[in-house]
């Protein structure tokens, strides 16, 4: 048995071997630790067996750098290649083993990984507590404010809404009109081709009509505008909130979805049919000019068959698409834009989350309501 020295009154260390046991006894404390050590690797050099055990059933006594000398006694003769471990001990010492040794406790323990079922399920339950419950909720305020605040004057921004109209609406006139008499054109240039190979030339006025205003229209526009007027929503609010505007308006006694979300809404709402109009026109035009230049179709006889294939139906149903597509777009620009969580590298990720999903969503809705109005 081996006595070290000791100070004040905390009662001396004792260690002894018993076959490949090393016991403990009273305290181990600041003023032996050192001494404890220097002593307990010298007997351990001449020890010829690889697994040890360091009982501490009559230990009285530990503290923090008690626990830090066994556990630096312990790693330093695991790199030599013995295996030591700790047995016994009353509560109180398991607790400050616990405690102190956190680092070991996490790495000694194993790890349990998750099976795939169990992936799935987390990843099920993340997506609905974190995307779709958050988004059903902004929807529903959104819906209610939407309809609201048309009756009640006092609650809105005075001149945000045509604010909000010329800069989602008005703004994207160029743009949408280009892009849309250049996909008519390049349509009606493709189909040409094989109608002209079994003389139907006139039936490029059906295909380009119907396809411009019950399709083409709507889904082009949506695209344009998510991409344009969507990123930009998802941004601002993304930096409002970064910059803790939303705060100030919680703070002011203002709902930051009724005040700044709203007017983006109306404005998409009232303007997006327009547009979409609009690009119903330029991409009919641009298949006028196909089927003048490549089926000798004058615009005369195009409108006189236009007016013959054309039916309200599908004008209405290109509206009511517009007005689906501009709350969708609206809303997951929003949705994003709020979940910022970071600084400027946040505002760009949501930027970008909120396009590429608003154009999904777009898609995937045209989809869905083709399949109800066909």
């Amino acid at each position: 048995m081996i006595k070290l020295e000791h100070n004040k009154d905390i009662p001396p260390v004792h260690f002894e071997f018993t076959g490949n046991t090393l016991f403990l006894k009273y305290s181990l404390s600041v003023y032996n630790t050192e001494q404890f050590m220097a002593k307990a690797s010298r007997a351990l050099e001449s020890f010829d067996q690889k697994n040890l055990e360091i009982n501490l059933d009559q230990l009285d006594y530990i503290d923090s750098v008690g626990v830090a000398g066994l556990n630096l006694l312990r790693e330093k003769f695991r790199q030599r290649g013995f295996k030591i471990t700790f047995t016994g001990g009353k509560e109180h010492i398991k607790k400050k083993l616990e405690i102190f040794s956190l680092h070991e406790s996490i790495t000694d323990k194993e790890v349990s990984r998750p099976s795939f079922f169990e992936k799935i399920g987390e990843a099920f339950d993340g997506l609905l507590r974190d995307y779709i419950y958050i988004f059903i909720i902004l929807m529903a305020n959104v819906v209610y404010w939407s309809v609201s605040d048309i009756f009640i004057s006092k609650k809105q921004r005075r001149g945000e809404f045509y604010n909000q109209a010329v800069l989602i609406g008005v703004n994207a006139i160029w743009i949408v009109g280009a892009l849309a008499f250049i996909i008519g054109l390049v349509m009606a240039l493709q189909s040409s081709v094989q109608l002209r190979n079994f003389g139907a030339n006139i039936y490029i006025v059906d295909l380009t009509v119907i396809a411009m205003m019950s399709e083409m229209g709507p889904l082009i526009t949506a695209i344009i505008v998510a991409g344009r007027s969507g990123s930009s929503i998802a941004a601002e609010i993304a930096t409002m909130k970064v910059t803790s505007e939303l705060d100030a308006l919680r703070t002011m006694g203002l709902h930051p979805v009724r005040f700044v979300v709203i007017p983006k809404m109306h404005g998409s709402i009232v303007t997006m049919p327009f547009l979409t109009l609009l690009a119903n026109v330029m991409g009919i035009l641009g298949g006028m000019v196909i089927a003048f230049v490549y089926l000798d179709i004058t615009p005369q006889v195009f409108i006189n068959r236009m007016t013959e294939s054309l039916y309200n139906r599908d004008i209405f149903i290109g509206i009511f698409k517009s007005l689906v597509f501009a709350s969708i777009i609206v809303l997951t620009g929003s949705f994003f834009g709020l979940r910022v969580k970071e600084g400027a590298e946040g505002v760009g990720k949501v930027t970008t989350k909120a396009v590429v999903t608003s154009i999904s969503m777009v898609m995937v809705a045209d989809s869905i309501m083709g399949l109800l109005f066909y």
